[in-house]
């Protein structure tokens, strides 16, 4: 029944080591041997993402990759993009300027600079060192205004992260996708851009239905495919607000989550 497992990485898929578990390593496997097309589905750039996609052997010129929280998809071997929905440099300066009007840094991905900050800050040097990107220091509000841009992070202290949220204005929702993957990190994207889309054009794309989609996350960026997906599924260290949405609640990352939701789904 299911031809399609979208899988969100850190926290879902990686243990808190940030490993593939040897069962969930298995198990994916499996599926993919039954013909089930298995994709990683991230707010991570590519960068931070081979490692994991070698690892899985999902190479091949059937393998897809969802990153950026939906905003690009596409073929992993020729780097084909299946589809992508980008904002310019000026939403990314427009964002900075209210990130600072809350007092809080910012980040953001650039198609042609990569990972771009105004200033440094532990979460933009965390970032780096999970994408293995480095860090170039762009003033935001200089950017040119046609610039691509992927994604663009409020970053900081959760404490003060969680005030300048309650402080954001109304229209920032209205204008883009805006999703907190962690309690540090604040992602807004193009409002046509979410894990939900992503998954919906792929599965389009291989001429899917929702139906057929199983989609496993724990976060608040997992809740636009996890309401999508015929399956949707929480793991056990998910958000409350994420369990409220899914279909199916699994164990831990910690417990094999995501190998109990192939094992019990589609390998039984």
């Amino acid at each position: 029944m299911y031809k399609l497992i979208a899988l969100d990485m850190d926290g879902t898929l990686l243990t808190p080591q940030g490993e593939i578990s040897p069962r969930t390593h298995a198990a994916i496997q499996a599926a993919r041997a039954r013909g089930v097309t298995v994709v990683l589905a991230s707010g991570r750039p590519l960068e931070g993402m081979t490692r994991y996609l070698e690892e899985l052997g999902m190479t091949g010129p059937d393998d897809y990759v969802i990153s950026y929280n939906g905003a690009m998809v596409q073929r992993v071997a020729c780097g084909s993009v299946i589809r992508s929905q980008l904002l310019t440099g000026a939403d990314a300066s427009l964002i900075a300027s209210l990130a600072d009007q809350q007092g809080v840094n910012v980040h953001g991905f650039s198609v042609s600079q990569g990972l771009i900050a105004p200033r440094l800050s532990h979460y933009t040097e965390h970032e780096s060192r999970l994408t293995g990107m480095p860090i170039k220091l762009v003033d935001f509000a200089a950017l040119p205004p046609d610039e691509a841009i992927l994604k663009v992070m409020m970053i900081d202290e959760p404490s003060l992260l969680s005030r300048a949220i309650a402080a954001l204005p109304g229209s920032l929702y209205e204008d883009y996708t805006v999703v907190q993957s962690a309690p540090y990190f604040l992602e807004i994207m193009n409002n046509q851009s979410h894990k939900g889309s992503g998954v919906a054009a792929l599965a389009e794309h291989l001429g899917l239905n929702a139906s057929q989609v199983i989609a496993v996350g724990d976060a608040g960026n997992d809740s636009h495919m996890v309401e999508y997906a015929g399956l949707g599924v929480a793991m056990g260290n998910a958000t409350e607000s994420l369990k409220a949405l899914a279909q199916h609640i699994t164990s831990r990352n910690d417990e094999d989550g995501v190998a109990r939701v192939i094992e019990e789904f589609v390998l039984a």
